[in-house]
């Protein structure tokens, strides 16, 4: 029943957030705007799929970040109470992550809605944009609750924070450049598999370029993902894979704050 106050609580509480509030409506006006002047809605998905790989991640993990340096004196006030840690872990993480992924879903289908392109053939490809974006921003809160406790310090976290996003979202994808090119000459389709699986934004960049049948861009290994994760079991294990990212870092995370001294 903790775990469950504290999510209302936090629900409310984020209901009033300008933060919030600006992150629906920049999504909102910006798939409007692709779908109106964009050239159609698959252009429009095609165009969303930068905004979930890389906007997402970044607005979960640092707003994730903020949000709980901003709520330590709630925190503490808390845990002066008969109140279990693990059952406040749950309500904050929930109270957190469901806010920012009903965000959203919201920013983003609702224009889809309204103007009627969210149907037929783009239902799959819309659908599999808006899976991917609430595991994303589920991930990404799960890291931004294993900085805040990691880091006391609010610059080091929130630059810690961002470190992580920059990792995920652009040093990651250079690493595999350099390993693909350095190795060009060894059959590299299982190493490469590997490592796309160890990366939940390269994990999503994949899932949604075979919505829109454009592995063929990359070349014989994109031929190897399309056989792999074009199937049922691909599928799973992808979507496996996202879900222990966000397990793992949050199990390390309710470790940490079960034995942190506030």
């Amino acid at each position: 029943m903790t775990a469950v106050k504290v999510l209302r609580y936090e629900l409310r509480d984020l209901r009033r957030s300008r933060w919030l509030l600006g992150y629906v409506l920049l999504l909102l006006a910006l798939t409007d705007a692709l779908l109106r002047f964009g050239g159609g809605g698959p252009r429009a998905v095609l165009s969303l799929m930068n905004v979930v790989l890389v906007f997402v991640p970044l607005v979960s993990v640092v707003f994730g970040t903020m949000y709980l340096y901003g709520a330590r004196d709630f925190i503490e006030l808390l845990l002066a109470q008969p109140v279990g840690r693990g059952s406040l872990f749950a309500g904050l993480y929930g109270g957190l992550a469901a806010p920012l992924a009903i965000g959203f879903l919201l920013g983003v289908g609702l224009p889809f809605l309204w103007s009627g392109q969210g149907d037929g053939s783009l239902a799959g490809a819309l659908a599999m944009l808006l899976a991917t974006g609430v595991l994303l921003t589920l991930v990404f809160t799960a890291l931004a609750f294993l900085v805040s406790l990691l880091f006391e310090d609010r610059a080091k976290g929130l630059g810690a924070a961002i470190l992580v996003w920059l990792a995920a979202t652009v040093l990651y994808d250079a690493v595999i450049v350099l390993v693909a090119t350095a190795f060009t000459d060894y059959p590299l389709e299982l190493p490469m598999l590997g490592l796309i699986v160890l990366n939940p934004v390269d994990l999503g960049r994949v899932l949604l370029l075979l919505q829109f049948d454009t592995a063929a861009l990359m070349g014989y290994t994109g031929a190897v993902f399309e056989r792999f994760f074009g199937t049922l079991v691909g599928l799973a294990v992808a979507t496996g894979a996202l879900a222990l990212w966000c397990a793992g870092p949050l199990g390390l995370a309710r470790a940490r704050f079960r034995g942190k001294d506030f």
